[in-house]
């Protein structure tokens, strides 16, 4: 009777993952060429998931890179093409993806971007990436509010992340009308927000090995992120751009960062890291690997 239980188990579980896989996309298995506009909150990504891709054996190209702090899209694009590396590489039809982050919202410049390089490579790929919360709330204004005084332990996180999914629902609307006037989804949504709030769910349950309160992600009270959050966030972009789990990857060079944490509890939370990665990622339906 135990070995026909565990038999059923087995059986109900390979169902289940076979019927898992034939809803999603076929991996890319090709290295990308991968240019980036972005602040803080995401230009760590280009090095980073160039890093993974290596490690799982792809041929990974860094197109281009335009950085600038506390920017919007709109800034990426008002730099002038003979200064932007970015736009040099849409022109010749060189980058395979282009990823961007706004500042919470989007901006018009990302349909501008959308245009400017799907005219010189139709097949181009365009990720927004959904931020976790500066000051662990969801307050879209511009100029930042970076001065606020934030105890990210004390953050509710029921909140954080009802508010999380109200500025996803944002994000993902703006996205779909870019998309809905492109005649196709050529425009991905990286869901690094929402794979935040998880991870900070994990540290509260003590879930999250070699991490001790939620404000080990943050090396100051507006979010920028400690190694940790820069991974996991990396770890999303790698599941979108190559459409394939991070888990089982390497740990990462930016581990070495974390001088009081166990080489054990480093890979146990690179392990953790990459598993939420890829469940939120796989789930969303506009990170592009759902058929």
């Amino acid at each position: 009777m135990g070995m026909r239980f565990i038999f059923l188990l087995a059986t109900l579980y390979l169902t289940a993952f076979t019927s898992r896989a034939a809803d999603l996309q076929p991996p890319i298995t090709v290295g990308q060429r991968v240019a980036t506009c972005g602040h803080s909150f995401h230009v760590f990504t280009y090095r980073q998931v160039a890093e993974m891709a290596t490690s799982a054996g792809l041929k990974h190209e860094l197109a281009g890179i335009s950085s600038i702090g506390g920017s919007t899209v709109q800034k990426h694009w008002a730099v002038p093409e003979e200064k932007s590396a970015v736009k040099q590489a849409l022109k010749a039809g060189k980058a395979d993806v282009l990823t961007l982050s706004p500042i919470w919202l989007p901006d018009e410049a990302i349909e501008q971007f959308v245009k400017l390089g799907i005219e010189h490579n139709p097949a181009l790929r365009v990720t927004v990436q959904e931020y976790w919360m500066p000051n662990d709330e969801y307050e879209p204004v511009y100029p930042l509010q970076t001065r606020k005084k934030v105890d990210h332990n004390a953050t509710d996180l029921a909140k954080l992340r009802d508010a999380t999914l109200r500025y996803a629902k944002d994000i993902e609307d703006y996205v779909k009308g870019i998309n809905q006037r492109l005649g196709k989804d050529a425009v991905l949504i990286v869901p690094v927000g929402m794979a935040a709030v998880t991870l900070r769910e994990k540290i509260v349950k003590g879930e999250a090995p070699g991490l001790k309160a939620q404000a080990d992600l943050f090396r100051d009270n507006w979010g920028h992120a400690n190694p940790p959050l820069q991974i996991l966030s990396s770890y999303c972009h790698y599941a979108v751009i190559y459409r394939q789990s991070p888990v089982g990857l390497p740990v990462p060079q930016a581990f070495k960062l974390l001088k009081d944490m166990s080489d054990d509890d480093k890979t146990k939370l690179n392990t953790l890291l990459q598993q939420i990665a890829w469940d939120i990622v796989s789930q969303h339906p506009m990170s592009g690997i759902n058929k």
